[in-house]
């Protein structure tokens, strides 16, 4: 099975512009990411629309395509990057893994885990998720939570605190059930990825803000891995400020 890591990085950020460039621990962003990935996958790719970017890649001996600036998400860049990797690389891949390139601290670990989901050939999207452990999370919009089927498939996605817990005080929620926050890690087989791609928005994704939403309204079935570890992204400055203050910088 021929899979290829693609690291979506654009660099006009309307939060934080620039940041696949700022130093992490001595190296850039993105050369943190793409050094990650590298331990998990041969075939690695920055897929960007930037050449300050790509100059980077290039300076640290990475691989990168240019890709166009009017993509609306990561999953759109990656589904043009991968018909031009192919072309470079010579080779057809059958997953592509998306690692979203403001995770410096991606552990290796996770992308172990969301490659295994494509031992099994039914898997046609996977993604990570994690137990919640603190109640404050489960509450929080900004983390959106998934609730599973026996098979490890994610049923729905959301913002809202889901399963609502009846009978039960909130406060008490967190000691009632195994909630899952989703940690945005995607793979995809490479038809599945071009089919989605092409599918216009649909209502449950505008309600959420959630792009996955989109797949399952129309049928896709998403794979779910699991992680002890935290996603940890850099999307403002403040967040690169908040991971020097518990010690990651």
């Amino acid at each position: 099975m021929n899979i290829a890591a693609i690291i979506p990085a654009r660099y006009a950020s309307t939060r934080f512009p620039g940041k696949p460039l700022v130093n992490i621990n001595g190296k850039t962003m993105i050369h943190n990411v793409y050094s990650q990935a590298s331990k998990v996958f041969e075939t690695v790719y920055v897929a960007t629309d930037d050449e300050r970017i790509a100059n980077e890649v290039e300076k640290f001996g990475g691989k990168y395509v240019m890709t166009s600036k009017k993509h609306k998400s990561g999953t759109d860049r990656c589904a043009e990057a991968i018909l031009k990797v192919e072309e470079k690389e010579g080779i057809e891949f059958d997953v592509v893994v998306n690692i979203q390139g403001d995770e410096p601290f991606i552990k290796t670990e996770q992308l172990t885990e969301i490659k295994k989901c494509f031992s099994k050939k039914r898997t046609q999207i996977a993604t990570l998720v994690k137990p919640i452990n603190n109640k404050e999370d489960i509450f929080n919009p900004n983390k959106p939570k998934v609730v599973i089927n026996t098979n490890n498939e994610a049923i729905y996605f959301s913002r809202s605190t889901i399963p609502y817990l009846r009978g039960h005080k909130e406060t008490n929620w967190i000691t009632k059930h195994l909630f899952y926050k989703h940690i945005g890690l995607y793979a995809y087989r490479k038809d599945v990825l071009l089919e989605i791609t092409k599918l216009p928005q649909t209502p449950l994704e505008i309600a959420e803000s959630l792009e996955q939403l989109r797949w399952i309204e129309n049928g896709y079935k998403i794979k779910v891995a699991f992680t002890e570890h935290e996603s940890i992204s850099i999307d403002t400055p403040k967040d690169l400020e908040r991971v020097k203050e518990v010690g990651l910088l």
